[in-house]
């Protein structure tokens, strides 16, 4: 089978799995707290407010073709709970690292680790939010 589509070639059948976009969700211990790092630190803007019995319970976040919901923790797992353990979020952009992490630090945003030449190519830096969820934030390689 040849790979060149100009040859009329076909997918292996069943096909493999082919996501187009990613969106995570992630709880919150205070959602006003992780909406003000996310919003006023990070630079996400909000799409939509989540709303339950009048109160906000979640918010839509969104960053070019990032998109990302916070959830408020309702407590059923038990408040002390750790989150963000084990998880790192990578987002991709053609933009300065550099900038933007200078960006993040004038609006009080701590990094984790400083914008830093990857020996697999990119540029990098990682920040980690309220509840110790990770993102790294790279340059295009």
């Amino acid at each position: 089978m040849t790979n060149d589509a100009s040859e009329g070639a076909k997918r292996a059948q069943p096909e493999s799995f082919r996501g187009r976009a990613l969106s995570v969700s992630l709880t919150s211990t205070d959602l006003a707290k992780s909406l003000a790092w996310w919003r006023d630190v990070i630079g996400f803007h909000v799409q939509n407010e989540h709303e339950r019995d009048g109160k906000v319970v979640a918010i839509t976040l969104v960053a070019g073709g990032v998109r990302l919901l916070l959830g408020q923790d309702d407590g059923a797992k038990g408040w002390d709970r750790k989150k963000g353990e084990g998880i790192s979020m990578y987002i991709t952009t053609a933009q300065d690292v550099d900038e933007l992490a200078a960006r993040i630090k004038e609006r009080g945003g701590t990094l984790d680790l400083e914008p830093t030449d990857m020996p697999w190519g990119p540029r990098a830096f990682r920040v980690s939010d309220p509840d110790g969820f990770k993102l790294t934030i790279t340059n295009e390689a």
